[in-house]
């Protein structure tokens, strides 16, 4: 479990799904998928960037930086973030400042509740 977490938000993958599944956190156990925007950890998207065979890796979620907490700049970079971002995102603008205030909630009946924050810890 991480203990301490600074929100960017990613595109998820399979590879990325698989990935934090095998540090034990199935997310695809709280119904998401391949395509889903969800808020990560920054230290686990991190994690997936230094296991990233290179730039191209689908392991690494593309990042939405007008979506990203300052405070991920903590634990991750500016210019590593640029790199995974999303297409269409302004690579030349910053993150959004402060924090996630309410991060959304998901209904997922087959898990049997609500999931809150999209926390990928």
């Amino acid at each position: 479990m991480l203990l301490t977490c600074h929100w960017n938000t990613g595109l998820l993958t399979d590879e990325f799904l698989d990935f934090t599944s095998s540090k034990g956190n199935n997310l695809r156990a709280a119904g998401l998928t391949a395509g889903c925007k969800w808020c990560l950890c920054a230290s686990r998207w991190k994690e997936a960037m230094d296991a990233a065979k290179g730039p191209e890796d689908p392991v690494v979620p593309k990042v939405f930086l007008h979506a990203t907490a300052d405070s991920a700049l903590k634990t991750v970079g500016m210019d590593d973030l640029k790199k995974f971002a999303a297409d269409g995102e302004n690579t030349t603008g910053s993150v959004r400042r402060g924090v996630v205030q309410n991060p959304p909630k998901i209904v997922n009946p087959s898990v049997g509740g609500t999931k809150g924050g999209g926390a990928d810890n």
